[in-house]
């Protein structure tokens, strides 16, 4: 059976492919703004239903292979965030973080054919540290437009790193995919060697 992504971000890639998870990727086709113009839920719940969406979109063609779907929100003080509109969005978004704590949920799920077959969710928290002007701009300078792909702004892998004093949480799940909990969902459906 195949396995496939469905995605093409880069970091969820990298993380799978280090990991040594052979797979393709395809680009989903889901309106995620439709998605969550409908959802009344937490965020976890809306994270799993786009991370479940992903996936079907693409394994409702490919009812022969198992697709991995993933999707993270962003929350700080109740407001949900969605992937800035360009620039000038981007650093209002950076301003409101500014010196607050930052929600982010990852989701992923397992699909084959019509079936969500399997799903998690898990949480991180960040501390943004008081962020000056000056600081905005330099910083989309030197990270724009990689940075408006992203939820929160931020790769954490990158010079978004410099936005936070503080993180508690998974790695992983801060990066956009909950890698150790996929890990034992493939093993268990004997994608990868027990």
């Amino acid at each position: 059976m195949d396995l496939l992504l469905a995605s093409t971000s880069p970091i969820r890639g990298t993380l799978l492919a280090n990991a040594g998870v052979p797979y393709s990727a395809v680009r989903p086709e889901v309106d995620e703004a439709a998605v969550k113009a409908g959802f009344a839920g937490s965020d976890a719940g809306l994270a799993t239903a786009l991370a479940g969406a992903k996936a079907l979109s693409v394994s409702r063609s490919r009812p022969d292979a198992l697709v991995i779907g993933s999707d993270s929100i962003v929350s700080v003080e109740g407001r949900r965030f969605s992937k800035p509109g360009g620039r000038g969005q981007a650093a209002e978004h950076l301003r409101f973080f500014s010196g607050r704590s930052m929600q982010l949920t990852s989701a992923v799920a397992l699909t084959c054919g019509e079936t969500v077959e399997w799903r998690h969710a898990a949480e991180a928290r960040l501390q943004v540290r008081p962020l000056t002007d000056s600081f905005i701009e330099a910083y989309l300078d030197a990270d724009w437009p990689e940075v408006s792909y992203c939820v929160g702004v931020f790769r954490l892998e990158g010079p978004g790193v410099q936005l936070f004093s503080a993180i508690e949480g998974d790695h992983f799940t801060i990066l956009g995919l909950p890698l150790l909990p996929l890990l034992g969902a493939l093993r268990e459906r004997g994608m990868l060697a027990a």
